[in-house]
Parts: C-alpha cells; sequence; structure tokens
C-alpha cells in the first residue's frame, strides 16, 4: 500500500507486507516490542533525519499492524486527530480522524514532532497514556476503548525545545521515552550504501565528513547534517554527480544560508574529497 497525504497532513496506514529498512544500533527494538507488549505508550526524542520515522514505520510492518503517521504542525487540532462531521452528498457524516481510525483498527498511530502541535492535542492524548486507554469522541458521544493492537507513539526534536514549544512534565511521565542519536560511523556506512545503491567504499569518506560537520553544531551551524541528508547525497553520487557538488547541494545548502559559513564547510568538503 502507497502512503498518501490528506488535506489534514496525515498519513493512511503504511502496509505490513514489506518491512522498511532499519538497522538497529541498540536494543530499540526489543524495548519497542516490550512497549508495545505491555500497552505502554512510546516517546521517541532525537534530532530531525535520525531514523526515528523508519524506526516507527520498521516496527509496524513487523508487529504486522496498520501504522497511521501524522506530521504535527502547529494548526493541528483535536479534531484533526478524532475526526468531525462533513458534509457529503448533500447530507453530513461523520469521518474519523486518523486517531480515531488508528483505535478502530488496532494500528499504531505516530504523532511526529508532537510539540509542534496545539496544545489541545495533547489534551486528548491524556486518557490513551493511562490504564484507561479511551478516547471520548464528545461530537458522537462514543467512547472508544483501545483494543490490545493499538499503540500510541510521538516524537520530538529536542534541539529545537524551547518555552514555548515543549511537553509538560505531566504528559512526559505518561510516556516511557528512548532516545536517538545519528548511528555510529560503522553502522551509518551501512545504511546510507544500503538506502542510496554506493558502494561501501565510496560511502565511507561521505561519513567521515558528515562527522566533521556534525563537530561544528553550535559553532557555525545550528543543526547538523542528517543521515536523510547523506542518503540524498549518495544517490547523486551514485547518479555520477561530482563528489564536492553532489555535497554542496546535499550537504551545505540545506543547512546554511550564510556565506561565509558556507564557504567553511565547502573547505571541509575539499579537504575530504581533493
Amino acid at each position: 500500500m502507497n502512503i498518501s497525504c490528506s488535506p489534514q497532513g496525515f498519513q493512511t496506514p503504511h502496509s505490513a507486507e514489506e518491512v522498511p529498512f532499519y538497522l538497529p544500533v541498540g536494543n530499540e527494538c526489543a524495548l519497542f516490542e516490550a512497549a508495545y507488549r505491555h500497552r505502554l505508550p512510546l516517546l521517541l526524542k532525537g534530532p530531525t533525519g535520525c531514523g526515528k520515522t523508519r524506526f516507527v514505520a520498521h516496527m509496524a510492518a513487523q508487529l504486522g499492524r496498520p501504522l497511521f503517521t501524522v506530521s504535527c504542525h502547529d494548526d493541528l487540532t483535536a479534531a484533526d486527530l478524532t475526526g468531525r462531521y462533513l458534509l457529503k452528498g448533500g447530507e453530513t457524516v461523520w469521518v474519523d480522524g486518523p486517531l480515531t481510525r488508528a483505535i478502530r483498527e488496532g494500528g499504531i498511530c505516530y504523532l511526529d514532532e508532537i510539540v509542534e502541535a496545539r496544545k489541545d492535542v495533547t489534551v486528548v492524548l491524556h486518557p490513551l497514556t493511562d490504564d484507561r486507554r479511551i478516547l471520548p469522541l464528545e461530537r458522537t458521544g462514543e467512547t472508544l476503548k483501545a483494543p490490545e493492537g493499538f499503540m500510541l507513539v510521538v516524537s520530538y526534536n529536542p534541539g529545537y525545545q524551547n518555552i514555548l514549544k515543549s511537553l509538560k512534565p505531566s504528559t512526559r511521565q505518561r510516556f516511557v521515552a528512548l532516545s536517538f542519536d545519528f548511528p555510529p560511523p560503522e553502522v551509518e556506512v551501512e545504511i546510507v550504501a544500503s538506502e542510496s545503491g554506493l558502494p561501501r567504499e565510496r560511502c565511507i569518506p561521505l561519513i567521515n565528513l558528515a562527522n566533521g560537520l556534525r563537530g561544528l553544531k553550535g559553532v557555525d551551524l545550528e543543526e547538523v547534517v542528517s543521515t536523510r541528508l547523506l542518503v540524498y547525497c549518495a544517490i547523486l553520487m551514485g547518479e555520477g554527480l561530482d563528489p564536492f557538488q553532489a555535497a554542496q547541494v546535499a550537504l551545505v545548502e540545506p543547512l546554511c544560508d550564510e556565506t561565509e559559513v558556507k564557504e567553511g564547510l565547502l573547505e571541509l568538503i575539499r579537504a575530504t574529497y581533493g
């Protein structure tokens, strides 16, 4: 089943027929399975592009559960998650949101970057994150009881956290949490090679370059090179693009606009690729 986005910004379930590629770096898979078995809500913390979303897709497929992914944003409301009445064919009908569908179908609902959503969203989640595991639908008068197959997973990037966009302690303490970071170099080489098709030996200098660039976080860069961007760069290199040009458009331009900083990053690339 292909993924398609709705106007509300959420995605239809992933098919469980194919397991998305994911290379574990620790015991995160076992911890996810334990949380799933015991019906515990899970919070994932880590930088953008480090593999959180791919990890959830991988685990959902491994467990054979449909996955409903919601990309949270400033305008996301509780009704976008639960559902609303809409006009269809001249009559008013109730349309379930992705959270409600995940509960009815016993799937996994993944809220990506939960801190970006409006505060009323987290309030809706509270009854699902304790022993009640219920979702009251005031508009329809229903109270849905989450089945055993349902799991709630949320994520956010602590690097963007500030006083206005953070999870309240009362919400954080409703979840078990896993911290993610970029994979160790030897693992990241395998990931980039597998995802891009670029030979492993050509990925090694690219990963070395990335680790050099990541050392600049907080000095010249607010954010650093993600594994996702490394895959993009490797794909361009596999298409025959010169490594310097590929790194410029995939690793430098997406991260920085300041001319002096970009020149400094390009010098690191020249030192890597000559």
